[in-house]
């Protein structure tokens, strides 16, 4: 099972960026996908972006649209979730997560994915 493990979380304001990273154990399969959620307190783990590891197609919750960019570098085999413009909204535990497959669509249902990191914590205060 692959290992994920992220970073860059912390507490920003009103309008401020935050990069996370979210780092691999394994080599994720070239068919594969990788997915940002995020869960706040009292709610429901949401889908927040992923994007297939092969071609880099990118998929993003309406929320995020514009705001946030998610990205990979294979060789490092390193996710990001590069976040702009953040709002109070935005604060949660993001969790980085992985499938082995890219076929059969689904990428924003967290039931979707074999493996899951542990968390971050973004704050913002407004």
């Amino acid at each position: 099972q692959v290992q994920l493990v992220e970073s860059g979380g912390g507490l920003v304001q009103d309008g401020d960026s935050l990069r996370l990273s979210c780092a691999a154990s394994q080599r994720i399969s070239s068919t594969g996908v990788r997915g940002w959620f995020r869960q706040a307190p009292g709610k429901e783990r949401e889908f927040v972006a992923a994007i297939t590891w092969n071609r880099g197609s990118t998929y993003y919750a309406d929320s995020v649209k514009g705001r946030f960019s998610i990205s990979r570098e294979k060789s490092a085999n390193t996710l990001y979730l590069q976040m702009n413009t953040l709002k109070p909204e935005d604060t949660a535990v993001y969790y980085c997560a992985a499938r082995r497959y890219e076929s059969g669509g689904g990428f924003h249902l967290p039931s979707a994915y074999d493996s899951w990191g542990q968390g971050t914590q973004v704050t913002v205060s407004s």
